[in-house]
Protein backbone atom coordinates (compact mmCIF):
# COMPACT_ATOMS: atom_id res chain seq x y z
CA UNK A 1 0.00 0.00 0.00
CA UNK A 2 1.15 3.59 -0.80
CA UNK A 3 2.50 5.59 2.23
CA UNK A 4 2.54 9.58 2.66
CA UNK A 5 6.25 9.85 3.99
CA UNK A 6 6.92 13.35 4.37
CA UNK A 7 4.77 16.35 4.07
CA UNK A 8 6.45 19.67 3.26
CA UNK A 9 5.60 22.98 2.85
CA UNK A 10 6.85 26.16 2.47
CA UNK A 11 6.54 30.31 1.87
CA UNK A 12 7.31 31.92 -0.95
CA UNK A 13 10.73 34.08 -0.99
CA UNK A 14 12.89 35.88 -3.05
CA UNK A 15 15.93 34.09 -4.37
CA UNK A 16 18.89 35.72 -6.00
CA UNK A 17 19.31 34.15 -9.69
CA UNK A 18 21.44 35.59 -12.89
CA UNK A 19 21.33 38.90 -11.48
CA UNK A 20 17.45 39.12 -10.63
CA UNK A 21 15.19 38.26 -8.44
CA UNK A 22 13.12 35.23 -8.55
CA UNK A 23 9.98 34.99 -6.26
CA UNK A 24 9.03 31.26 -5.76
CA UNK A 25 7.92 28.80 -3.80
CA UNK A 26 10.02 25.76 -4.73
CA UNK A 27 11.66 25.99 -1.13
CA UNK A 28 9.93 23.17 0.41
CA UNK A 29 11.10 21.51 3.99
CA UNK A 30 9.20 18.76 5.97
CA UNK A 31 7.01 19.32 8.91
CA UNK A 32 5.90 17.27 11.87
CA UNK A 33 2.79 15.86 13.07
CA UNK A 34 -0.62 16.72 11.25
CA UNK A 35 -1.22 19.71 8.71
CA UNK A 36 -5.05 20.89 7.30
CA UNK A 37 -5.14 20.53 3.60
CA UNK A 38 -7.51 22.67 2.42
CA UNK A 39 -8.67 23.32 -1.25
CA UNK A 40 -6.01 26.01 -2.12
CA UNK A 41 -3.02 24.27 -0.22
CA UNK A 42 -1.67 22.83 2.97
CA UNK A 43 -1.27 24.66 5.49
CA UNK A 44 1.80 26.96 5.73
CA UNK A 45 2.51 26.54 2.41
CA UNK A 46 2.35 28.48 -0.58
CA UNK A 47 3.11 29.12 -4.20
CA UNK A 48 5.01 32.41 -5.76
CA UNK A 49 3.38 32.14 -9.83
CA UNK A 50 0.17 31.34 -9.67
CA UNK A 51 -0.13 31.56 -13.14
CA UNK A 52 1.59 27.97 -13.42
CA UNK A 53 1.53 26.96 -9.64
CA UNK A 54 -1.01 26.30 -7.16
CA UNK A 55 -4.98 27.06 -7.55
CA UNK A 56 -7.49 24.55 -7.46
CA UNK A 57 -6.36 22.00 -10.36
CA UNK A 58 -2.82 22.53 -8.22
CA UNK A 59 -3.63 22.65 -4.70
CA UNK A 60 -0.97 19.69 -3.80
CA UNK A 61 2.12 18.24 -5.60
CA UNK A 62 3.44 15.12 -5.54
CA UNK A 63 6.44 13.31 -5.71
CA UNK A 64 7.95 10.05 -5.32
CA UNK A 65 10.55 8.31 -3.00
CA UNK A 66 11.24 6.50 -5.90
CA UNK A 67 11.91 9.06 -8.05
CA UNK A 68 14.40 10.48 -5.37
CA UNK A 69 16.50 7.40 -5.61
CA UNK A 70 16.38 7.63 -9.35
CA UNK A 71 17.65 10.79 -9.32
CA UNK A 72 20.24 10.49 -6.38
CA UNK A 73 22.01 7.60 -8.89
CA UNK A 74 21.50 9.38 -12.21
CA UNK A 75 22.68 13.01 -10.98
CA UNK A 76 25.81 11.28 -8.50
CA UNK A 77 23.99 12.88 -5.75
CA UNK A 78 23.09 11.80 -2.04
CA UNK A 79 22.43 15.63 -1.06
CA UNK A 80 18.65 15.49 -1.82
CA UNK A 81 16.23 15.17 0.69
CA UNK A 82 12.06 15.28 0.71
CA UNK A 83 10.84 18.57 -0.25
CA UNK A 84 13.42 19.46 -2.95
CA UNK A 85 11.76 18.69 -5.97
CA UNK A 86 9.06 21.10 -4.69
CA UNK A 87 6.57 19.03 -3.68
CA UNK A 88 4.23 18.88 -0.88
CA UNK A 89 3.57 15.55 -0.67
CA UNK A 90 6.97 12.67 -0.70
CA UNK A 91 5.30 9.46 -1.23
CA UNK A 92 6.31 5.77 -0.94
CA UNK A 93 4.64 3.85 -4.12
CA UNK A 94 2.13 6.13 -6.75
CA UNK A 95 4.64 5.78 -9.74
CA UNK A 96 3.99 8.18 -12.65
CA UNK A 97 3.61 5.61 -14.99
CA UNK A 98 0.63 3.62 -12.50
CA UNK A 99 -1.10 6.73 -11.44
CA UNK A 100 -4.22 8.02 -13.67
CA UNK A 101 -5.19 11.32 -14.48
CA UNK A 102 -8.84 11.47 -12.24
CA UNK A 103 -7.60 8.96 -9.86
CA UNK A 104 -8.80 9.66 -6.42
CA UNK A 105 -7.19 8.68 -3.54
CA UNK A 106 -7.77 8.93 0.28
CA UNK A 107 -4.85 10.35 3.06
CA UNK A 108 -5.85 10.74 6.56
CA UNK A 109 -8.97 12.66 6.74
CA UNK A 110 -8.68 14.52 3.31
CA UNK A 111 -9.86 13.49 -0.16
CA UNK A 112 -7.60 14.20 -3.48
CA UNK A 113 -8.27 13.84 -7.45
CA UNK A 114 -5.20 13.85 -9.46
CA UNK A 115 -5.55 16.79 -11.89
CA UNK A 116 -2.35 17.06 -14.00
CA UNK A 117 1.71 16.26 -14.52
CA UNK A 118 4.00 19.04 -12.74
CA UNK A 119 4.11 22.08 -15.36
CA UNK A 120 7.11 22.19 -16.52
CA UNK A 121 9.34 25.05 -15.49
CA UNK A 122 13.52 26.07 -14.60
CA UNK A 123 12.48 26.64 -10.96
CA UNK A 124 13.26 22.82 -9.99
CA UNK A 125 16.53 23.60 -11.85
CA UNK A 126 16.97 26.68 -9.72
CA UNK A 127 16.34 24.62 -6.79
CA UNK A 128 18.29 21.63 -7.19
CA UNK A 129 21.13 23.68 -9.09
CA UNK A 130 20.67 21.58 -11.95
CA UNK A 131 19.15 24.07 -15.10
CA UNK A 132 18.42 20.64 -17.33
CA UNK A 133 15.71 19.54 -15.09
CA UNK A 134 12.90 20.25 -16.24
CA UNK A 135 13.96 18.86 -19.59
CA UNK A 136 14.69 15.56 -17.44
CA UNK A 137 11.75 15.09 -15.17
CA UNK A 138 9.48 14.72 -18.98
CA UNK A 139 12.57 12.53 -20.49
CA UNK A 140 12.95 10.06 -18.00
CA UNK A 141 8.96 10.20 -17.47
CA UNK A 142 9.40 10.81 -14.11
CA UNK A 143 7.54 14.88 -13.59
CA UNK A 144 5.21 13.87 -10.12
CA UNK A 145 1.69 15.32 -10.52
CA UNK A 146 -0.75 17.48 -9.16
CA UNK A 147 -3.91 16.83 -6.81
CA UNK A 148 -7.64 18.67 -6.28
CA UNK A 149 -8.38 18.54 -3.22
CA UNK A 150 -12.27 16.72 -2.85
CA UNK A 151 -12.57 16.81 0.86
CA UNK A 152 -10.39 18.80 3.36
CA UNK A 153 -8.66 17.24 6.08
CA UNK A 154 -5.70 16.80 8.36
CA UNK A 155 -2.80 14.74 6.64
CA UNK A 156 0.50 13.55 8.42
CA UNK A 157 3.53 11.77 7.58
CA UNK A 158 2.95 7.77 7.86
CA UNK A 159 -0.91 8.17 6.26
CA UNK A 160 -1.66 5.23 4.05
CA UNK A 161 -2.77 6.34 0.61
CA UNK A 162 -6.03 4.38 -0.23
CA UNK A 163 -7.08 4.78 -4.01
CA UNK A 164 -11.16 5.53 -3.65
CA UNK A 165 -11.60 5.53 -7.76
CA UNK A 166 -9.81 5.46 -11.04
CA UNK A 167 -10.07 7.77 -13.29
CA UNK A 168 -11.60 7.07 -17.00
CA UNK A 169 -9.56 6.53 -20.15
CA UNK A 170 -6.52 4.55 -18.18
CA UNK A 171 -3.80 7.62 -19.04
CA UNK A 172 -0.79 7.81 -17.16
CA UNK A 173 0.53 10.75 -15.71
CA UNK A 174 4.02 10.04 -17.80
CA UNK A 175 1.30 9.01 -21.01
CA UNK A 176 -0.35 12.71 -20.39
CA UNK A 177 2.97 14.32 -19.84
CA UNK A 178 4.95 13.05 -22.71
CA UNK A 179 1.38 13.94 -24.70
CA UNK A 180 2.09 17.51 -24.21
CA UNK A 181 5.84 17.82 -24.47
CA UNK A 182 6.55 14.91 -26.41
CA UNK A 183 6.50 14.36 -30.00
CA UNK A 184 4.87 11.35 -32.16
CA UNK A 185 1.51 11.92 -30.47
CA UNK A 186 -0.87 9.03 -30.97
CA UNK A 187 -4.56 11.03 -31.99
CA UNK A 188 -6.71 8.70 -29.97
CA UNK A 189 -4.84 9.20 -27.00
CA UNK A 190 -5.15 12.94 -27.36
CA UNK A 191 -8.80 12.38 -27.71
CA UNK A 192 -8.53 9.92 -24.59
CA UNK A 193 -6.94 12.62 -22.65
CA UNK A 194 -9.93 15.37 -23.58
CA UNK A 195 -12.76 13.17 -22.57
CA UNK A 196 -11.34 13.16 -18.68
CA UNK A 197 -13.12 15.60 -16.86
CA UNK A 198 -10.85 15.98 -14.16
CA UNK A 199 -8.26 17.22 -16.42
CA UNK A 200 -6.95 20.53 -15.49
CA UNK A 201 -8.46 23.25 -17.99
CA UNK A 202 -5.34 24.60 -18.75
CA UNK A 203 -4.19 21.30 -20.18
CA UNK A 204 -7.62 20.69 -22.12
CA UNK A 205 -7.31 23.01 -23.87
CA UNK A 206 -3.54 22.14 -25.09
CA UNK A 207 -4.62 19.40 -25.92
CA UNK A 208 -7.61 20.45 -27.79
CA UNK A 209 -5.23 22.86 -30.21
CA UNK A 210 -2.95 19.61 -30.27
CA UNK A 211 -5.78 17.65 -31.83
CA UNK A 212 -7.10 20.33 -34.42
CA UNK A 213 -3.41 20.72 -35.33
CA UNK A 214 -3.45 16.98 -35.50
CA UNK A 215 -6.89 17.25 -37.91
CA UNK A 216 -4.77 19.63 -40.12
CA UNK A 217 -3.39 18.47 -43.11
CA UNK A 218 0.45 18.13 -43.72
CA UNK A 219 1.86 21.75 -43.80
CA UNK A 220 4.22 22.42 -46.85
CA UNK A 221 7.85 22.74 -45.71
CA UNK A 222 8.74 26.08 -44.37
CA UNK A 223 7.30 28.26 -41.79
CA UNK A 224 3.37 28.36 -41.47
CA UNK A 225 3.32 32.31 -42.46
CA UNK A 226 5.90 31.96 -45.56
CA UNK A 227 4.21 32.53 -48.45
CA UNK A 228 6.86 32.79 -50.96
CA UNK A 229 10.84 32.91 -50.47
CA UNK A 230 13.60 32.29 -47.95
CA UNK A 231 15.84 35.01 -46.77
CA UNK A 232 15.56 38.16 -48.48
CA UNK A 233 14.35 39.45 -52.04
CA UNK A 234 15.02 42.67 -53.61
CA UNK A 235 11.74 44.40 -54.99
CA UNK A 236 11.88 47.67 -56.73
CA UNK A 237 9.70 50.72 -55.76
CA UNK A 238 7.01 51.10 -58.38
CA UNK A 239 5.72 54.48 -57.16
CA UNK A 240 5.11 55.85 -53.92
CA UNK A 241 1.28 57.99 -53.31
CA UNK A 242 0.33 59.91 -50.41
CA UNK A 243 -2.43 58.35 -49.00
CA UNK A 244 -2.76 61.35 -46.09
CA UNK A 245 -0.98 64.26 -44.46
CA UNK A 246 0.83 61.82 -42.46
CA UNK A 247 0.50 58.32 -44.64
CA UNK A 248 2.51 57.63 -47.88
CA UNK A 249 2.25 54.14 -49.64
CA UNK A 250 5.24 52.43 -51.86
CA UNK A 251 3.85 50.13 -54.41
CA UNK A 252 6.77 47.13 -54.87
CA UNK A 253 7.17 44.92 -57.77
CA UNK A 254 9.99 41.98 -58.25
CA UNK A 255 13.10 42.63 -59.98
CA UNK A 256 13.44 39.99 -61.38
CA UNK A 257 9.85 39.74 -62.58
CA UNK A 258 8.53 36.90 -61.50
CA UNK A 259 5.24 36.70 -59.93
CA UNK A 260 4.81 37.65 -56.27
CA UNK A 261 3.66 35.18 -54.23
CA UNK A 262 0.11 36.40 -53.07
CA UNK A 263 0.16 37.10 -49.11
CA UNK A 264 -3.39 36.49 -46.61
CA UNK A 265 -5.24 39.30 -45.92
CA UNK A 266 -3.43 41.31 -42.77
CA UNK A 267 0.00 39.96 -43.12
CA UNK A 268 3.20 42.39 -43.53
CA UNK A 269 6.16 43.19 -45.13
CA UNK A 270 9.67 42.80 -43.21
CA UNK A 271 11.95 45.22 -45.22
CA UNK A 272 15.51 45.96 -44.56
CA UNK A 273 16.29 49.34 -45.77
CA UNK A 274 19.84 50.55 -46.86
CA UNK A 275 20.19 54.45 -47.13
CA UNK A 276 18.09 55.06 -44.01
CA UNK A 277 20.38 57.49 -42.50
CA UNK A 278 23.65 59.21 -43.89
CA UNK A 279 26.36 57.72 -43.49
CA UNK A 280 24.45 54.07 -43.72
CA UNK A 281 25.28 52.28 -40.82
CA UNK A 282 26.01 48.14 -40.70
CA UNK A 283 24.10 46.67 -40.22
CA UNK A 284 20.96 48.32 -42.67
CA UNK A 285 17.73 49.18 -40.31
CA UNK A 286 14.99 46.33 -40.53
CA UNK A 287 11.73 47.56 -40.24
CA UNK A 288 8.06 45.53 -40.70
CA UNK A 289 4.51 47.00 -42.47
CA UNK A 290 1.37 45.76 -43.03
CA UNK A 291 0.19 45.32 -46.40
CA UNK A 292 -2.35 47.76 -47.56
CA UNK A 293 -3.05 45.90 -50.91
CA UNK A 294 -5.71 43.52 -52.52
CA UNK A 295 -4.43 39.97 -51.80
CA UNK A 296 -3.48 38.75 -55.41
CA UNK A 297 -2.05 42.28 -56.50
CA UNK A 298 0.53 42.06 -58.85
CA UNK A 299 2.35 44.39 -56.81
CA UNK A 300 2.83 44.36 -52.75
CA UNK A 301 1.73 48.01 -51.52
CA UNK A 302 3.01 49.15 -48.03
CA UNK A 303 2.10 52.08 -46.42
CA UNK A 304 3.80 53.95 -43.72
CA UNK A 305 3.21 56.74 -41.29
CA UNK A 306 5.99 59.23 -41.12
CA UNK A 307 6.76 59.79 -37.40
CA UNK A 308 7.88 63.19 -36.35
CA UNK A 309 11.23 61.40 -34.66
CA UNK A 310 11.39 58.28 -37.18
CA UNK A 311 14.72 57.91 -39.47
CA UNK A 312 13.41 55.33 -41.14
CA UNK A 313 10.04 56.43 -41.89
CA UNK A 314 11.54 60.05 -42.46
CA UNK A 315 13.94 58.61 -44.94
CA UNK A 316 10.60 56.84 -46.84
CA UNK A 317 8.59 59.88 -46.89
CA UNK A 318 11.87 62.22 -48.11
CA UNK A 319 14.34 60.57 -49.59
CA UNK A 320 13.07 57.19 -51.41
CA UNK A 321 12.12 57.55 -54.99
CA UNK A 322 10.90 55.54 -57.63
CA UNK A 323 13.14 53.01 -58.92
CA UNK A 324 14.87 52.21 -55.48
CA UNK A 325 15.62 48.68 -54.28
CA UNK A 326 14.75 47.33 -50.81
CA UNK A 327 15.08 44.20 -49.37
CA UNK A 328 12.37 42.48 -48.50
CA UNK A 329 11.36 39.12 -46.65
CA UNK A 330 8.22 37.62 -47.86
CA UNK A 331 4.90 38.32 -46.31
CA UNK A 332 4.34 36.74 -43.07
CA UNK A 333 2.21 37.05 -39.71
CA UNK A 334 -0.97 35.32 -38.69
CA UNK A 335 -3.08 38.29 -37.69
CA UNK A 336 -5.28 37.13 -40.62
CA UNK A 337 -9.12 36.50 -41.76
CA UNK A 338 -10.38 33.36 -40.36
CA UNK A 339 -11.03 30.24 -42.15
CA UNK A 340 -14.67 30.21 -41.02
CA UNK A 341 -16.42 32.66 -42.26
CA UNK A 342 -19.73 32.12 -41.71
CA UNK A 343 -19.62 34.52 -38.79
CA UNK A 344 -20.50 38.43 -38.80
CA UNK A 345 -16.54 40.24 -39.35
CA UNK A 346 -16.08 43.53 -37.27
CA UNK A 347 -13.20 45.26 -38.64
CA UNK A 348 -11.56 47.91 -36.23
CA UNK A 349 -8.56 50.35 -36.72
CA UNK A 350 -7.08 53.69 -35.40
CA UNK A 351 -4.67 55.95 -37.92
CA UNK A 352 -1.99 53.78 -39.48
CA UNK A 353 -3.64 50.78 -38.02
CA UNK A 354 -5.88 50.71 -41.03
CA UNK A 355 -3.56 49.03 -43.26
CA UNK A 356 -4.05 45.51 -42.54
CA UNK A 357 -7.70 45.32 -41.95
CA UNK A 358 -8.51 47.53 -45.27
CA UNK A 359 -6.41 43.83 -47.11
CA UNK A 360 -9.22 42.06 -44.99
CA UNK A 361 -11.65 44.47 -46.10
CA UNK A 362 -10.53 44.02 -49.70
CA UNK A 363 -10.84 39.48 -49.23
CA UNK A 364 -14.17 39.84 -48.15
CA UNK A 365 -15.42 42.31 -51.26
CA UNK A 366 -13.81 40.33 -53.38
CA UNK A 367 -15.90 37.10 -51.94
CA UNK A 368 -19.57 36.10 -53.23
CA UNK A 369 -21.21 35.59 -49.75
CA UNK A 370 -18.95 37.84 -46.97
CA UNK A 371 -21.67 37.97 -44.87
CA UNK A 372 -22.47 41.35 -42.76
CA UNK A 373 -19.05 43.58 -42.08
CA UNK A 374 -18.90 46.23 -39.54
CA UNK A 375 -16.37 48.67 -40.75
CA UNK A 376 -14.71 50.79 -37.85
CA UNK A 377 -12.31 53.14 -38.24
CA UNK A 378 -10.96 56.45 -35.77
CA UNK A 379 -8.61 59.17 -36.71
CA UNK A 380 -8.19 62.69 -35.81
CA UNK A 381 -9.57 64.77 -39.51
CA UNK A 382 -10.06 64.47 -43.25
CA UNK A 383 -6.35 65.34 -43.81
CA UNK A 384 -5.42 62.45 -41.40
CA UNK A 385 -8.02 60.13 -42.67
CA UNK A 386 -5.93 57.79 -45.00
CA UNK A 387 -7.78 55.09 -47.39
CA UNK A 388 -11.18 57.13 -47.03
CA UNK A 389 -12.50 56.74 -50.22
CA UNK A 390 -11.15 53.85 -51.21
CA UNK A 391 -12.53 51.81 -48.22
CA UNK A 392 -16.00 53.79 -48.84
CA UNK A 393 -16.25 52.33 -52.16
CA UNK A 394 -15.29 49.02 -51.06
CA UNK A 395 -17.88 48.82 -48.47
CA UNK A 396 -20.45 49.59 -51.12
CA UNK A 397 -19.75 46.34 -52.41
CA UNK A 398 -20.52 44.76 -49.58
CA UNK A 399 -24.36 43.77 -49.51
CA UNK A 400 -24.61 44.22 -45.51
CA UNK A 401 -22.28 46.90 -44.54
CA UNK A 402 -21.76 48.89 -41.34
CA UNK A 403 -19.52 51.83 -41.64
CA UNK A 404 -19.00 53.65 -38.81
CA UNK A 405 -15.70 56.57 -38.80
CA UNK A 406 -15.18 58.62 -35.66
CA UNK A 407 -13.18 62.22 -36.46
CA UNK A 408 -11.84 63.30 -33.07
CA UNK A 409 -11.17 66.78 -34.25
CA UNK A 410 -11.86 67.57 -37.67
CA UNK A 411 -11.59 70.95 -39.17
CA UNK A 412 -14.24 72.98 -40.35
CA UNK A 413 -12.31 72.21 -43.39
CA UNK A 414 -13.86 68.86 -43.19
CA UNK A 415 -17.89 69.69 -43.01
CA UNK A 416 -19.89 67.97 -44.05
CA UNK A 417 -18.21 65.04 -42.77
CA UNK A 418 -17.76 61.94 -45.28
CA UNK A 419 -20.25 59.47 -45.26
CA UNK A 420 -20.61 57.37 -42.40
CA UNK A 421 -18.66 59.79 -40.23
CA UNK A 422 -19.21 61.59 -37.02
CA UNK A 423 -17.59 63.96 -35.26
CA UNK A 424 -16.81 62.22 -31.74
CA UNK A 425 -14.74 59.21 -30.01
CA UNK A 426 -14.64 55.34 -29.96
CA UNK A 427 -15.93 54.72 -26.61
CA UNK A 428 -17.39 51.72 -25.09
CA UNK A 429 -20.75 53.48 -24.91
CA UNK A 430 -20.34 54.42 -28.61
CA UNK A 431 -19.17 50.64 -29.51
CA UNK A 432 -22.42 49.46 -27.78
CA UNK A 433 -24.74 51.30 -29.69
CA UNK A 434 -22.91 49.95 -33.32
CA UNK A 435 -25.26 46.87 -33.20
CA UNK A 436 -22.24 44.42 -33.48
CA UNK A 437 -23.41 41.06 -32.88
CA UNK A 438 -21.99 38.67 -30.12
CA UNK A 439 -21.03 36.06 -32.60
CA UNK A 440 -18.84 38.10 -34.69
CA UNK A 441 -15.06 38.04 -35.29
CA UNK A 442 -13.54 40.93 -34.76
CA UNK A 443 -10.38 42.21 -36.05
CA UNK A 444 -7.95 45.30 -34.36
CA UNK A 445 -5.52 47.03 -35.16
CA UNK A 446 -4.03 50.37 -33.56
CA UNK A 447 -2.09 51.76 -30.72
CA UNK A 448 -1.76 49.18 -27.42
CA UNK A 449 -4.00 51.08 -25.33
CA UNK A 450 -6.66 51.28 -28.51
CA UNK A 451 -6.44 47.53 -28.47
CA UNK A 452 -6.40 46.29 -24.92
CA UNK A 453 -9.82 49.00 -24.49
CA UNK A 454 -11.65 47.72 -27.19
CA UNK A 455 -10.76 43.85 -26.59
CA UNK A 456 -12.97 44.76 -23.28
CA UNK A 457 -15.46 46.93 -24.62
CA UNK A 458 -15.76 43.80 -27.29
CA UNK A 459 -15.92 41.18 -24.59
CA UNK A 460 -18.70 43.27 -22.43
CA UNK A 461 -20.36 42.58 -25.46
CA UNK A 462 -20.58 39.39 -25.43
CA UNK A 463 -17.75 38.30 -27.58
CA UNK A 464 -16.02 35.05 -27.37
CA UNK A 465 -12.00 36.43 -26.16
CA UNK A 466 -10.41 33.48 -28.66
CA UNK A 467 -12.81 35.78 -31.38
CA UNK A 468 -11.17 38.64 -31.27
CA UNK A 469 -7.67 38.99 -33.09
CA UNK A 470 -5.53 42.03 -32.61
CA UNK A 471 -2.35 43.07 -34.72
CA UNK A 472 0.99 44.50 -32.87
CA UNK A 473 4.56 45.34 -34.46
CA UNK A 474 6.44 46.03 -30.76
CA UNK A 475 7.84 43.41 -28.94
CA UNK A 476 5.25 41.46 -27.52
CA UNK A 477 4.63 41.33 -23.53
CA UNK A 478 6.97 39.33 -21.63
CA UNK A 479 6.33 36.16 -20.33
CA UNK A 480 8.97 35.47 -17.17
CA UNK A 481 7.48 33.21 -14.41
CA UNK A 482 8.35 34.02 -11.44
CA UNK A 483 10.99 37.25 -12.41
CA UNK A 484 9.92 39.87 -9.71
CA UNK A 485 10.59 42.99 -11.60
CA UNK A 486 10.50 42.76 -15.04
CA UNK A 487 13.41 45.46 -16.97
CA UNK A 488 11.93 48.56 -18.65
CA UNK A 489 14.94 49.29 -20.30
CA UNK A 490 14.90 49.98 -23.77
CA UNK A 491 16.63 47.18 -25.79
CA UNK A 492 20.34 48.16 -26.47
CA UNK A 493 23.68 46.61 -27.16
CA UNK A 494 24.91 43.81 -25.01
CA UNK A 495 27.87 45.08 -22.32
CA UNK A 496 31.48 44.83 -23.20
CA UNK A 497 33.28 44.84 -26.35
CA UNK A 498 31.88 43.96 -29.39
CA UNK A 499 31.71 40.50 -30.68
CA UNK A 500 32.13 39.23 -34.18
CA UNK A 501 30.25 36.66 -34.55
CA UNK A 502 26.84 36.25 -37.04
CA UNK A 503 24.99 39.20 -36.79
CA UNK A 504 21.76 38.41 -34.74
CA UNK A 505 18.56 41.19 -35.63
CA UNK A 506 15.54 41.17 -32.80
CA UNK A 507 13.27 42.55 -35.47
CA UNK A 508 10.46 43.60 -33.49
CA UNK A 509 12.79 45.62 -30.69
CA UNK A 510 14.59 47.08 -33.96
CA UNK A 511 18.00 45.67 -32.30
CA UNK A 512 20.77 44.15 -34.53
CA UNK A 513 24.04 42.91 -32.21
CA UNK A 514 27.41 40.19 -33.15
CA UNK A 515 26.92 36.75 -31.26
CA UNK A 516 29.45 36.25 -28.99
CA UNK A 517 29.74 32.40 -27.87
CA UNK A 518 29.99 33.34 -24.33
CA UNK A 519 26.30 33.53 -24.60
CA UNK A 520 24.87 29.54 -23.95
CA UNK A 521 21.89 30.72 -25.78
CA UNK A 522 19.95 33.39 -27.70
CA UNK A 523 17.47 33.92 -25.03
CA UNK A 524 20.52 34.49 -23.11
CA UNK A 525 21.54 37.20 -25.83
CA UNK A 526 18.43 38.66 -25.89
CA UNK A 527 18.24 39.25 -21.68
CA UNK A 528 21.59 40.73 -22.30
CA UNK A 529 19.98 43.27 -24.26
CA UNK A 530 17.23 43.92 -22.73
CA UNK A 531 15.05 42.53 -25.40
CA UNK A 532 11.29 41.72 -24.03
CA UNK A 533 11.49 37.66 -23.72
CA UNK A 534 8.80 34.92 -23.33
CA UNK A 535 10.30 31.46 -21.54
CA UNK A 536 9.30 29.13 -18.88
CA UNK A 537 11.21 26.16 -18.68
CA UNK A 538 14.95 27.23 -20.44
CA UNK A 539 15.59 23.69 -21.72
CA UNK A 540 13.71 23.22 -25.11
CA UNK A 541 10.49 21.05 -23.40
CA UNK A 542 7.79 24.01 -23.44
CA UNK A 543 8.01 25.65 -26.51
CA UNK A 544 6.77 29.45 -25.01
CA UNK A 545 9.64 30.67 -26.02
CA UNK A 546 9.14 29.59 -29.82
CA UNK A 547 10.35 32.29 -31.65
CA UNK A 548 9.80 33.06 -35.77
CA UNK A 549 13.09 33.24 -38.14
CA UNK A 550 12.63 35.50 -40.80
CA UNK A 551 16.13 34.60 -42.71
CA UNK A 552 18.93 32.83 -41.08
CA UNK A 553 20.06 29.50 -39.69
CA UNK A 554 20.38 28.08 -35.86
CA UNK A 555 21.39 24.83 -34.36
CA UNK A 556 19.10 23.87 -31.13
CA UNK A 557 21.88 22.43 -28.75
CA UNK A 558 20.92 20.35 -26.37
CA UNK A 559 18.14 19.06 -29.11
CA UNK A 560 14.73 19.94 -27.62
CA UNK A 561 12.76 17.30 -26.87
CA UNK A 562 10.44 17.86 -29.91
CA UNK A 563 11.86 20.24 -32.55
CA UNK A 564 9.72 23.91 -33.37
CA UNK A 565 7.80 23.89 -36.40
CA UNK A 566 9.63 24.53 -39.80
CA UNK A 567 10.89 28.31 -39.78
CA UNK A 568 10.79 28.34 -36.34
CA UNK A 569 13.45 28.08 -33.07
CA UNK A 570 13.53 27.49 -29.56
CA UNK A 571 15.53 30.50 -28.88
CA UNK A 572 16.37 29.04 -25.09
CA UNK A 573 18.61 26.46 -26.55
CA UNK A 574 19.31 27.85 -30.12
CA UNK A 575 22.73 29.62 -31.52
CA UNK A 576 23.28 30.91 -34.55
CA UNK A 577 25.36 29.56 -37.41
CA UNK A 578 24.65 32.11 -40.04
CA UNK A 579 23.50 35.51 -39.58
CA UNK A 580 19.82 35.85 -38.10
CA UNK A 581 16.82 37.87 -38.12
CA UNK A 582 14.35 37.02 -35.50
CA UNK A 583 10.58 38.20 -35.27
CA UNK A 584 10.92 39.07 -31.37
Amino acid sequence: MATLLSVNVGLPRNVDWRGRTVYTGAWKSPVDGPRMVRRLNVEGDGQGDLGGHGGEQRAVLVYQRESYDHWRKQLGREDLEFGWFGENFTVDGLPDDEVCVGDRYRIGGAEFEVTQPRVTCYRVGLRLGEPAMPSLLVSHHRPGFYLRVITEGRVRAGDAIVRTRVGPGALSVADVDGLLYLPDRDPDRLKAALAIPALSPGWQQSFRELADAAGQPAAAPGPSTRTGWDGFRPLRVARIVAESSTVSSLYLEPVDRQALPPAEPGQYLTLRITGATDPAPAPAPVRSYSLSSAPGAPQYRISVKREPHGVVSTYLHTSLRTGTVLEAASPRGDFVLADDRTRPTVLVSAGIGVTPVLAMLYQLAAEADPGPVWWIHTTRDRAQHAFADEAHQLLARLPDAHEHVFYTAPTESDLPLPPGAVHGRLTPGTLAGLGIPAAADAYLCGPEAFMADLRTALGELGLSTDRIHSERFGALGAINPGIATVSTTPPHQPPGAPATGPLVTFTRSGLSTRWAPSYPSLLDLAEACDVPTRWSCRTGVCHTCTTPVISGLADHTPPPLEAPAAGEILICCATPTTDLLLDL
